[in-house]
């Protein structure tokens, strides 16, 4: 899930997302005026406001969906982010200066103008949590239960190991990153539901130090940064959040490391966090860069309207770029779908109203002709969310084979995934999940690998060929570093 907070942007029909090499977008051509309002000639109320508010997604053809590869970056955010970056850490110094970025904390609203502090203590954090409403405690505590336990399950499932080879042993060893990056957006709306799924699976990953960076901390946050185990919480968003992490910042007056340098950086953010990203990416690892939200529905005629409209417009709300995809071989259905999402949008609240408004201009429905159509137009896209709702959800949820999270059956709402079934809600977007999965335990561990000779004549036969193919590739070196292992190199 991208839960960022992006400012409102011309509307475009080619779906930008990113990804680190390039950018699979889906566009379309826009139905044309006309055209809408004929789709929209269900909608027949004998009220003009209630006609006004009313609105349908783009009916689209299968054929009128494409893919295209778009530049993964943007370069305005991107000269922006390297301007900020460049600020806080002034002559390429080794880290950040906690008075240049107390500077820019302050221009950009990161903390308020009296404060005086980037830091919010964990004393401050357990007062937040302490001070919870008891049924708003008990769900994060809750919350943090099923994330903890998924993210174990998945540390567990792969060890160290070695096997056999001539003459001696070879294995692999799993060991955490030492320290884990970890940024939850502070924008629209606040986000303690993104400092669980990340500090809680670094934690299981094993990481000795986790840094949490969030703007603008509400309480709730606070309290989940509590309760999740962040040893580092630094108030700052944006670019200067990534720069923060990747860098360390050190206390211009005690001369201290005040935020350690990160190993690993994961997490949602906004255009500027994402260009930030592909700066530091190489000096630290980074889980993707992520764009727009997504949520991908394949429905039949069983399906429940109202529930369906719900999860379109729950990804809707997100921003304006997010969009909600609905696929299904039975147009009755997208009809009752459509209407449900009109009556419902009426009575969503603002800001949140007009956000998903602005997200359904942009989000699509395509009939198709079988359930296998809308599979393979799921696989073509591999949304961020993939949602099934028909007769046999879990046998059609077997036949996809690319998206970032599956939610199987209509009671397996995608929000229940946003807020803590288990499964991290850091999925691959705009078609990356082709390719990658969504943020895990494994973002943090390293996988290394080792050998041992143990016996040299039983060696010799693997060591004759190492010689042959140093040869074959043109590298002596490496056929003389071999065949000094050789017992026909030994001398009398």
């Amino acid at each position: 899930m991208n839960r960022s907070a992006n400012n409102n942007k011309p509307i475009c029909f080619i779906f930008s997302t990113l990804v680190l090499f390039g950018t699979p977008a889906f566009s379309y051509h826009r139905p044309s005026l006309q055209h809408n309002r004929l789709q929209q000639t269900h909608h027949h109320t004998h009220s003009s406001i209630k006609t006004k508010l009313t609105m349908s997604l783009n009916r689209l053809t299968p054929s009128q969906v494409s893919l295209e590869i778009k530049d993964p970056i943007d370069p305005t955010a991107l000269t922006q982010a390297t301007a900020i970056m460049n600020e806080i850490r002034p002559s390429n110094q080794k880290h950040c200066s906690s008075t240049h970025l107390l500077n820019v904390a302050h221009r950009l609203s990161d903390i308020p103008s009296d404060s005086t502090s980037l830091i919010i203590t964990k004393e401050q954090c357990k007062t937040a949590f302490d001070n919870l409403d008891p049924a708003e405690r008990k769900s994060l505590i809750n919350i943090h239960g099923r994330v903890k336990a998924f993210a174990e399950m998945q540390r567990s499932s792969v060890t160290d190991m070695e096997v056999d080879i001539p003459g001696g042993k070879a294995g692999q060893t799993i060991s955490p990153c030492n320290a884990a990056g970890c940024y939850a957006p502070g924008g629209r709306y606040p986000l303690p539901s993104s400092v669980i799924m990340t500090v809680v699976t670094a934690r299981a990953a094993g990481c000795d130090v986790v840094v949490l960076a969030s703007p603008r901390p509400v309480e709730i946050t606070k309290a989940a940064a509590f309760i999740a185990g962040a040893d580092v919480f630094i108030c700052v968003g944006g670019a200067q959040a990534i720069a923060s992490m990747a860098y360390g910042v050190v206390d211009d007056e005690e001369n201290k490391l005040m935020v350690p340098s990160c190993d690993v950086i994961c997490g949602p953010g906004n255009k500027w966090v994402t260009a930030a990203k592909s700066v530091v990416s190489g000096r630290c690892g980074i889980d993707m860069l992520a764009g727009p939200s997504e949520v991908l529905v394949i429905c039949d005629s069983t399906a429940n309207a109202d529930m369906v409209a719900a999860d379109l417009i729950a990804q809707a709300e997100h921003d304006v770029v997010a969009r909600a995809i609905l696929l299904s071989d039975d147009e009755d259905m997208i009809d009752k779908i459509d209407k449900a999402v009109g009556e419902q949008l009426s009575t969503l609240p603002e800001p949140n109203q007009s956000t998903a408004r602005e997200a359904c201009k942009q989000s699509f429905a395509v009939c198709c002709t079988s359930i296998e159509e809308c599979i393979s137009i799921s696989d073509d896209i591999a949304p961020e969310h993939l949602e099934i709702q028909t007769v046999d959800s879990m046998g059609v949820a077997k036949r996809c084979k690319n998206y970032g999270g599956l939610f199987v059956g209509e009671r397996a709402a995608e929000v229940l995934g946003d807020y803590g079934a288990g499964p991290n809600h850091t999925l691959p977007t705009g078609g990356t999940g082709k390719y990658t999965g969504g943020l895990s335990v494994f973002n943090f561990l390293r996988i290394r690998t080792w050998m041992r000779i143990d016996n040299a004549e039983e060696s010799e036969e693997m060591v004759q060929d190492s010689i042959r193919m140093a040869r074959l590739e043109g590298l002596e070196g490496h056929a003389r570093a071999a065949e000094a292992r050789s017992l026909n190199n030994k001398k009398d």
